[in-house]
């Protein structure tokens, strides 16, 4: 039984990592994609997981293929295209630590996924089913992405939504981006938002973060997480609600930081560890803290004995 199944883009991260030997701009090929990131962060702390997708057939998504099972999520759900090319970011990063995506036009294999390329015995096998709105944003994904949540809700599983907004993959064009949202987010029952997403999808200011929690949770979600980056997260559930304030580091690279955060709120949803809300969404900032120190996303998200060094705590 796999705890979460993700289904949605895994890509390649071109890195912003120093200056080349001619004294240019230097990138390194990194994988990434925000569900993959999930499981990879899940995977870390111990969890099984598994991933539905489809990439290029070409380096590129053999590369990420082949990292998937490098870290530990089953990657029987990959499915390979000659239509097009695996997704390429350029992904600068400033003295923060913060990013900026630059998508490579002409590349992107995610939203060709077709809903014969989905292998149903995966969700089958799973407790949690997530993903992302990205890959609704065009046909075939938008219908494919659609029978598979139909499908995951039919069988009783918990589905988990990202909506993961990036203005170059929906052309700046918000009010799109929210009907797609909207669309996902009806099956679901989990809900992480950055600020940015939680203002989109309610209309609300990005600074009031506790009614947009409120009113998307008065849909009928389970949990609603905002994440705030390096300020914390608030969380809403119908029996709880609060601020969690985040922890300090030495941020250098926050690619797949929010991702970190998720995987982590699937994983203790996932085992019955008796953790109240509170302290789960206070370890899940402190994995994507810790996920910030280091570049790349897969690469850095911590183990579990580090997350628990970190925290001062032992189960």
């Amino acid at each position: 039984m796999f705890d979460v199944v993700s289904m949605g883009e895994v890509v390649i991260d071109f890195s912003l990592c120093g200056k080349g030997n001619m004294g240019n701009p230097a990138y390194e090929m990194n994988p990434g994609g925000a569900p993959a990131n999930c499981l990879v962060a899940n995977a870390a702390l111990g969890g099984k997981t598994a991933f539905i997708g489809m990439v290029g057939n070409d380096t590129f998504g053999h590369f990420l293929h082949d990292s998937l099972a490098k870290y530990h999520v089953e990657n029987r759900g990959i499915r390979f295209t000659d239509a097009g090319c695996t997704q390429l970011t350029f992904v600068d990063i400033d003295e923060t630590g913060d990013r900026s995506f630059n998508f490579a036009k002409g590349t992107g294999t995610d939203a060709m996924l077709t809903v014969d390329d989905i292998d149903f015995s995966l969700i089958d096998e799973t407790k949690i089913f997530h993903t992302p709105c990205v890959i609704s944003r065009c046909e075939p994904g938008r219908t494919t992405v659609l029978s598979a949540l139909k499908y995951a809700k039919e069988k009783g599983k918990i589905i988990s939504c990202d909506p993961n907004y990036r203005p170059g993959r929906w052309l700046g064009d918000k009010e799109r981006a929210k009907r797609h949202f909207l669309e996902v987010m009806q099956y679901s029952d989990l809900v992480k938002v950055s600020e940015e997403e939680m203002s989109i999808i309610t209309g609300v200011g990005e600074d009031e973060y506790e009614k947009g929690a409120k009113m998307i949770l008065d849909s009928g979600k389970t949990a609603v997480f905002v994440t705030m980056g390096p300020n914390g997260a608030y969380y809403a559930t119908k029996e709880d609600c609060g601020y969690v304030e985040g922890f300090k580091v030495n941020a250098v690279d926050t690619t797949g930081s929010g991702d970190a955060f998720m995987g982590t709120v699937h994983y203790y949803f996932t085992h019955d560890c008796g953790l109240p809300i509170r302290e789960i969404v206070r370890r899940a900032n402190a994995m994507g803290a810790l996920c910030a120190t280091k570049p790349g996303a897969f690469d850095a998200m911590p183990t579990k004995e580090a997350l628990y060094q970190f925290l001062g705590v032992t189960e």
